[in-house]
């Protein structure tokens, strides 16, 4: 396993505690006569990362989906920091403190690497925007992430690499205070060296404290900075345990069949 705003500087991460950070209980969502998700349960707690496996059609992206504010589920709970919460909105997911980057990572091309930053979010003073302050923080962000490889933070998006992408979208999400950072396939269609970087920089994420939930069909990934692995089957989540616990043959036999005979992962998860 890989180790390692307003006012400027970079933001504080956010405290353990030994409540989940996001505790969803019995999640249903249909569209139609399809059932997306069924009975959904899954504790995300803050400084790990949690990956999200499943097959395709296995309902990942509307969990996600759901947690970001986009659906709204039929029936289910969901609590935020021990309290329960309705996540109506994009606008009340960022309330919380969760963002999402997705696959198409919603960068501008003709913008830079600030501007994308504070996309939506610019800080001004006197009626003008205060680049000198918005160039500080997204600075200060990718310097305490470790964001090295960019050239400059006036470089255009368009310049950059799919990892160096990547990485000012995870530092975006950051730099708003994010206790939870979503990410849908960070490594797809990275090379070698690129996806090394984009994992360094998901496990630091976990490091500072910030919860991560990473939707990924890379094994290789997967048990390179995963804490957990939560598997979808056909709308249900037939596993939720510690990496140290499966291999890869038992999470690709929930992902294939909803059951595993191997090991300590052949039972279900328990509710609580």
């Amino acid at each position: 396993m890989i180790t390692d705003v307003e006012s400027g500087t970079p933001p504080a991460p956010p405290t353990r505690s030994a409540e989940p950070l996001l505790r969803l209980r019995g999640i249903n969502k249909s569209f139609g006569a399809v059932q997306a998700l069924v009975g959904v349960d899954l504790d995300v707690p803050s400084g790990q990362v949690t990956a999200l496996a499943g097959d395709n059609g296995a309902g990942k992206s509307v969990l996600i989906k759901c947690i970001a504010g986009i659906h709204a589920p039929e029936s289910g709970q969901i609590s935020w920091e021990g309290k329960p919460v309705h996540i109506r909105s994009p606008r009340d997911a960022a309330g919380l403190g969760i963002e999402t980057v997705y696959q198409d990572l919603a960068l501008c091309d003709n913008l830079d690497i600030v501007q994308n930053m504070f996309l939506g979010r610019e800080r001004s003073r006197r009626s003008t925007l205060d680049e000198e302050d918005m160039e500080s923080s997204a600075r200060d962000t990718l310097a305490q992430l470790k964001v090295t490889t960019v050239r400059s933070i006036r470089q255009p998006v368009a310049s950059l690499s799919g990892g160096q992408r990547q990485s000012v979208a995870i530092a975006k999400a950051v730099l708003w205070d994010a206790k939870l950072v979503i990410m849908d396939e960070p490594t797809a269609a990275l090379g070698v060296t690129q996806t090394a970087n984009v994992l360094e920089l998901v496990r630091r994420l976990a490091d500072r404290g910030h919860a991560v939930i990473m939707v990924s069909h890379n094994m290789n990934d997967v048990f390179q900075v995963a804490d957990q692995i939560a598997v979808l089957y056909l709308g249900k989540m037939v596993s939720v345990r510690p990496t140290a616990d499966v291999d890869r043959q038992i999470v690709v036999d929930f992902m294939t069949s909803g059951v595993s005979t191997r090991g300590t992962g052949s039972q279900p998860p328990a509710r609580s």
